[in-house]
């Protein structure tokens, strides 16, 4: 990403916090940054994913959201500090995936508390 397109991003979202602390809130003022926000996200990642990689992303983002959001962001991190040369492959999309997906696994376990409560009716049954 060049220099000139990242100090734009910078400007535009320092006018967007501007405007959200001095209209004092305002629904459509939200949704129009919510808006922007996006455009800004879905043309970083244009700029750097190739198109196949950016239909996995998409597909992802249909069944796991949460995790095609924390891609989207490392992607999005790693563009704005120069850390991608050039357009990202599908395979390459891949790796960060198995990465990302390491990050967020997360361990379940499961623990029985089985407490047996007798009565004195059940007693005389048996």
């Amino acid at each position: 990403m060049a220099d000139p397109e990242l100090e734009a991003i910078r400007q535009q979202r320092l006018t967007e916090l501007q405007g959200r602390h001095g209209e004092g809130g305002g629904e459509q003022a939200q949704q129009e940054a919510k808006q922007r926000e996006d455009d800004m996200r879905n043309s970083i990642l244009s700029q750097v994913l190739s198109q196949a990689a950016r239909a996995r992303l998409n597909n992802l983002a249909l069944v796991k959201p949460e995790k095609a959001k924390a891609v989207e962001n490392y992607l999005i991190q790693m563009a704005r500090f120069g850390q991608l040369g050039g357009k990202l492959s599908e395979e390459g999309l891949i790796e960060i995936l198995e990465k990302v997906s390491q990050k967020m696994e997360k361990k379940t376990t499961v623990k029985f508390n089985r407490r047996r409560v007798m009565d004195s009716d059940e007693e005389d049954d048996y």
